[in-house]
């Protein structure tokens, strides 16, 4: 495998689709301290930038999937307003622009935005309202939808679907079940998604991030996702050992029907999904045809950018422009947009990789 030619630089010039970020998990570390003193939150353990900063990644490197959540403590208790919503999303926004991105799906839990009195519609508008001011402030330069995450752990996963469609019209594109898979599997909450399902509602759900394929056939099958959040634990239902590339009924129906991944990769390494860049599974799922896309979860926590996680694949497996706009491609065809509109995304992508270099 040739090394890859590609520096940050070049990979921050092309266009990039992210379907796979945490509105709580971005957060500028400059924001949290301002926004926590204007909240009365004095639980932060920094209160210069850097440090805080240092902390978050530092607490995310734990390899330890519930230590790495519990550091959304901070970032949520300074995201009870709506004027913290709407600074966070307004500034997700311009960070995406600044990194190259042209599209994105941000998402987050309204359900642990109540503590200030804030209704769970509110919170939807505070959130939207963020990022259509960015995208006011990057002039058309990016596009960024909402999804909305229900808990696993919780109770009212049918509440934030109802929530979902009622401002599906305004800018929420899609519903998501996050939180930690252990004890907590997805058909848990199938009311919601049967009610998601009738009303034709985009649906992702984390899974495959640690266990196996039954929360992964769950997702699929029962509750009707669109894509999978994570789902790099498809690899192990994958034999190479004979060379012959045997997989399950499973891991053939997810590659065949093209059902997108959200792969995060430095979160992976982060929470013991994986152990190095090298030996992610990324590059066997590509290799043998699945429907990889690249993403951030937590730019925070994982101390990254869609360009950074971009070139750490291209550094690992010897990617270049013609792969990153495939991965792109891939993006965009599981975006949850209108058919005509990811089409003409994807015209664009095309001709501004080829603007910045050949892909022949």
């Amino acid at each position: 495998m040739k090394p890859t030619s590609l520096s940050l630089e070049a990979v921050r010039r092309v266009p990039k689709v992210l379907l796979h970020d945490h509105l709580d998990g971005g957060l500028r570390p400059s924001t949290i301290i301002e926004l926590a003193a204007k909240v009365s939150y004095d639980a932060l353990p920094h209160t210069d930038p850097e440090a805080l900063r240092q902390w978050f990644i530092g607490e995310a490197n734990s390899h330890a999937l519930l230590r790495y959540l519990s550091t959304f403590a901070h970032t949520t208790a300074v995201m009870q307003t709506v004027e913290g919503l709407s600074r966070v999303a307004a500034e997700a926004v311009a960070d995406f622009d600044a990194d190259g991105v042209v599209y994105a799906e941000t998402r987050f839990a309204p359900e642990q935005h109540l503590t200030a009195g804030l209704t769970l519609d509110e919170t939807v508008d505070a959130v939207l309202a963020g990022l259509r001011e960015g995208e006011r402030a990057a002039q058309g330069r990016v596009r960024v939808g909402l999804l909305l995450c229900a808990m696993r752990h919780s109770s009212r996963a049918m509440e934030i679907a109802q929530l979902t469609v009622r401002h599906r019209h305004r800018g929420v594109v899609g519903f998501d079940i996050a939180g930690a898979e252990v004890g907590y599997p997805p058909i848990a909450h199938l009311e919601a998604f049967e009610f998601l399902q009738r009303e034709n509602m985009p649906i992702t759900v984390h899974a495959g991030e640690w266990l196996g394929p039954r929360p992964f056939e769950q997702a699929i099958h029962r509750c009707g996702a669109w894509r999978i959040g994570h789902g790099i634990s498809i690899a192990a239902e994958i034999d190479e050992a004979s060379g012959s590339s045997r997989m399950s009924h499973l891991a053939s129906y997810v590659r065949d029907r093209r059902v997108p991944l959200e792969v995060c990769p430095t979160s992976n390494l982060q929470t013991g999904g994986a152990y190095s860049y090298a030996t992610h599974p990324f590059g066997r799922l590509d290799r043998l045809g699945f429907c990889v896309t690249i993403n951030t979860d937590n730019r925070l926590m994982s101390d990254t950018t869609a360009s950074q996680e971009f070139l750490h694949l291209a550094e690992a497996f010897g990617y270049e422009l013609r792969d990153l706009l495939r991965f792109t491609c891939n993006a965009i065809d599981g975006a949850f947009l209108p058919y005509p509109e990811r089409e003409q995304l994807k015209d664009a992508a095309i001709h501004a990789y080829d603007r910045v270099g050949s892909i022949s």
